[in-house]
């Protein structure tokens, strides 16, 4: 089967490996769709801090069952998508439902080979079907499940005032799941293309361009008190920090980056706001869900967020030209 590794930062290559052969509880899959995350292209970058190469890349898929469990919830032919964060289900987090945040946690892709393959062999436990979306959509409710699960982890309000601190495929899951949950949504990016984006696809309302002037219209689009819930969106340290600038008295701040570095704030500030801060990692099977049915009633603008497509074959080749902000790419997504 034809698979794609990525060898080393900056280096991919394709070569055929041996088809799986399907193990104990497990679904063999025939992988389909793999979308492209902005966590592969940190790996391809060599800025991904929970990776080693050599590594197949790819978390986020939809596929085929190829072959069930006998007797399993899933048969040969039903269309399915993976929960990646394939968890242990005995540590301190999974004993409290948080299998986000496993001890021992192996997400596809990072710590173990993911789904840019033709099939993949899975515990049957993060396989689910996929019914009443299409094999690209299934293949996005992974990264908009991150944000999905960064406004539970919040609990957003409706009439809150939400801003969203970067406009990547994750800042406008958050975006778009806080909307829903009726909350005035605000973006700001430094990409004036993301920023029309979401005012023009995500209905969002305010969308503001970093740069000079921007802490006054984020200062006027809340009357000059800010915002009831910050989400960073951006993997960017000092984008973080400044972030704790954002929100307003007796407001939250939502981590939903990862960064090497280590964040400072200032403290007199961070207590005087009486700040809560979050961390939000991953996505749990409530999440997934969550995503899985607002797709059915139509609330996800998947075909607008699906902005690119690549054959698995070409990968090697195409796969740099994701990182060229002058292409627009939102979510690109491999076919296999």
């Amino acid at each position: 089967m034809l698979t794609v590794i990525c060898e080393t930062p900056g280096t991919l290559r394709a070569e055929q490996r041996e088809r799986p052969v399907r193990g104990e509880g497990e679904v063999l899959l025939r992988v389909r769709r793999v979308g492209v995350c902005g966590t592969d292209l940190h790996i391809f970058t060599g800025n991904q801090p929970f990776l080693q190469y050599p590594r197949v890349m790819g978390h986020e898929l939809s596929g085929v069952v190829e072959e069930g469990v006998p007797g399993g919830r899933l048969v040969a032919g039903d269309a399915a998508y993976v929960m990646p964060y394939l968890s242990c289900g005995t540590c301190v987090a999974c004993r409290q439902g948080k299998t986000n945040c496993c001890v021992n946690i192996q997400v596809l892709g990072v710590h173990r080979d993911g789904a840019f393959t033709e099939y993949l062999s899975l515990p049957e436990a993060f396989v689910h079907k996929a019914d009443g979306v299409t094999l690209d959509q299934a293949a996005m409710i992974e990264f908009l499940a991150i944000g999905a699960h960064a406004v539970r982890r919040g609990n957003v309000q409706r009439g809150q005032r939400v801003l969203v601190v970067g406009a990547g495929p994750i800042g406008m899951a958050a975006m778009i799941f806080a909307r829903l949950r009726g909350a005035e949504v605000t973006a700001i990016d430094g990409r004036q293309d993301r920023v029309d984006f979401c005012r023009r696809e995500l209905v969002v309302a305010h969308a503001v361009t970093l740069g000079e002037g921007d802490v006054e219209q984020l200062s006027s689009a809340t009357q000059g008190e800010f915002f009831d819930q910050v989400f960073d969106a951006t993997g960017n340290a000092k984008a973080i920090e400044r972030g704790f600038g954002f929100v307003a008295h007796g407001g939250t701040y939502v981590l939903i980056s990862v960064v090497r570095d280590t964040i400072t704030f200032s403290d007199p500030e961070f207590h005087k706001r009486e700040t809560t801060l979050l961390g939000s990692r991953n996505a749990t099977a409530e999440d997934f869900e969550a995503v899985l049915a607002a797709m059915r009633a139509g609330q996800v603008p998947t075909a607008a967020l699906n902005t690119h497509r690549m054959a698995l074959a070409d990968v090697p080749a195409e796969f740099a030209q994701l990182l060229d902000p002058a292409r627009g790419v939102v979510k690109a997504i491999v076919e296999v």
